[in-house]
């Protein structure tokens, strides 16, 4: 006896909301498993980098604690004097935050813009309000307050100082990304170059990405001979090995370069030894300088490039380069173009790992580099901790960001033509 089964118009349309609830019901379930991860994600990495991004355009300073003088400033056509309104605006405002943080705020940022800006706003600040020769306040006429002020400084008289104030209206600005690329805005808004003798921060960055490339060649050179020959170990033999190399990730990096610095010292083991072999006879330069740099951070970098080169180089097989041997190619030959080739994925993962890691370098130059080896890092930790100028810092950080990123997309693009081209 047979069954038939319902296929009714309720049934189906019942059936299919079980499957809609079913599949609904699998999807929440999957969200709730990520939503921690997504959570953590979200705190830790997107809201900080937000926030950096932010605060490198951020430039809140003047329009907290000068709002009545960038009022009376906005029709100004910056070329000539400031009418007289825009210093009685300013007396008014110095008033008002001369016993704040702001006035402090106020006199650090244009100073950043023109040096010796935070003795002038320090210096007109206390002496607000404008009193008699008793203490007592007087009521002033704007031109009054003008002639107040520029006797009480002449350089009130200055329009670039008026300038100063004038370009930073708005409460976000380019300047401290332009700084860190050299540049800066004149008085009316255009973009410039920085004087010669205050440009820095491009060399900084070239030597960054140039110290990151070469510690990314030395990996590779020494990173993929050491992989190759421990893809052709056996596996009890490969594991040996892969746990001396994976040591120093269970060492911290400043007990390496300390070490590094015992070893390199003119009274160190390498020295030494290369005395005892007459090879040399006076000890050799090899801390405070740019070989002390490549050594350590080559030595710290060099598991990265060796893991990803492994994983690749264990998967092909080795019955390649074999039969590229047997129809007639020379070894090296069939090494160069038979093996090789199917590492670039290995190579292109290390080398991508080991340079991002590298341009982020701050212990290892710092404390075994001298003042031309310092990286963008160093920088960045300088206007944190030093100076306290977070919107620098932050900038600085952005476009190593920056530049972190567009390398991922050149890889990206790389893997994807590899792909599609096999």
């Amino acid at each position: 006896m047979t069954i038939a089964a319902d296929s009714s118009p309720e049934s189906t349309g019942r059936l299919k909301r079980e499957l809609k609830a079913a599949e609904a019901k699998k999807r929440a379930m999957a969200l709730l498993l990520v939503a921690p991860l997504a959570i953590f994600l979200l705190l830790i990495f997107v809201v900080p980098i937000a926030a950096l991004l932010t605060r490198a355009v951020q430039n809140p300073e003047v329009v907290a604690a000068l709002p009545h003088t960038l009022k009376a400033l906005g029709g100004w056509d910056r070329k000539t004097p400031p009418a007289d309104v825009a210093y009685a605006a300013l007396a008014t405002d110095l008033v008002a935050i001369s016993d704040g943080d702001a006035m402090g705020a106020l006199a650090r940022r244009l100073n950043t813009e023109i040096p010796g800006y935070r003795s002038l706003v320090a210096k007109t600040a206390r002496a607000m309000p404008l009193a008699d020769a008793d203490g007592h306040p007087l009521a002033l006429t704007p031109a009054q307050v003008h002639g107040k002020l520029v006797e009480l400084d002449p350089r009130w008289n200055d329009i670039t100082y008026w300038q100063a104030i004038a370009k930073n209206g708005s409460a976000y600005s380019p300047f401290y990304l332009l700084a860190s690329l050299d540049h800066k805005q004149d008085g009316f808004g255009h973009v410039i170059a920085t004087d010669p003798d205050q440009q820095i921060y491009l060399t900084v960055f070239n030597r960054t990405f140039v110290i990151g490339a070469a510690v990314t060649i030395f990996t590779l050179l020494l990173g993929y001979p050491l992989a190759y020959w421990i893809s052709t170990l056996s596996a009890r033999r490969a594991n040996l090995v892969m746990i001396l190399v994976l040591i120093p990730f269970w060492t911290s990096i400043l007990v390496r370069v300390a070490a590094w610095i015992v070893i390199l010292q003119g009274e160190g083991l390498v020295n030494k030894a290369l005395i005892g072999s007459g090879l040399i006879h006076d000890p050799l330069a090899l801390l405070f300088n740019r070989v002390g740099v490549y050594i350590s951070m080559t030595h710290i970098l060099l598991p990265f490039m060796i893991l990803p080169l492994y994983s690749v180089m264990k998967s092909i097989p080795p019955t390649y380069q074999r039969a590229a041997i047997s129809l007639g190619s020379h070894p090296f030959a069939a090494f160069w173009r038979v093996y090789v080739p199917q590492t670039y994925p290995g190579i292109g993962a290390g080398a991508l790992l080991v340079f991002i890691l590298a341009i982020g370098y701050y212990i290892t130059p710092a404390l075994l580099g001298g003042p031309n080896d310092q990286m963008v890092s160093y920088y960045v930790a300088y206007f944190t901790n030093v100076t306290i100028n977070w919107g620098m810092a932050c900038a600085l950080g952005a476009l190593l960001l920056a530049a972190t990123l567009v390398l991922y997309a050149v890889y990206g693009r790389f893997t994807r033509s590899q792909l599609s081209l096999g």
